[in-house]
């Protein structure tokens, strides 16, 4: 019911900048608590910000913090995610993903997030 596409990904340089953007379709009447996660091969999904419906409630996986900032415009239905300052080991599949359940305001725990997109690949070189 809800189709979530990820854009923005790309090759950068370490210490550049990427800016990823997550459009949101299907159920355009609703929204939902949002996260960006990635995956590097080999390695577990990892959680990396998420925020609420209103916007005004961010979480920072521990790795990004102070580098990367998450956002959203209601409007537009859209999620980003800036990413400053960027290290080779930023580099990975990154998901943007949607909490359903009404009762999580936002979460930073894998198996709340109920809808993903199909991923965008950031490749950070030194």
């Amino acid at each position: 019911q809800v189709q979530l596409v990820e854009s923005g990904g790309g090759l950068v340089q370490a210490g550049g900048s990427l800016r990823l953007s997550c459009a949101a379709s299907g159920r355009t009447s609703r929204r939902y608590p949002m996260g960006w996660w990635r995956q590097a091969p080999g390695k577990e999904r990892e959680f990396v910000s998420a925020i609420n419906i209103a916007g005004d409630v961010t979480y920072y996986g521990d790795s990004v913090k102070g580098r990367f900032t998450i956002s959203r415009d209601n409007g537009r239905n859209t999620v980003d995610l800036q990413m400053n300052s960027l290290k080779p080991e930023d580099t990975a599949v990154y998901y943007c993903a949607a909490v359903s359940n009404s009762a999580v305001h936002i979460t930073k725990w894998k198996f709340e997030y109920d809808y993903w997109g199909q991923g965008t690949q950031v490749t950070v070189f030194s």
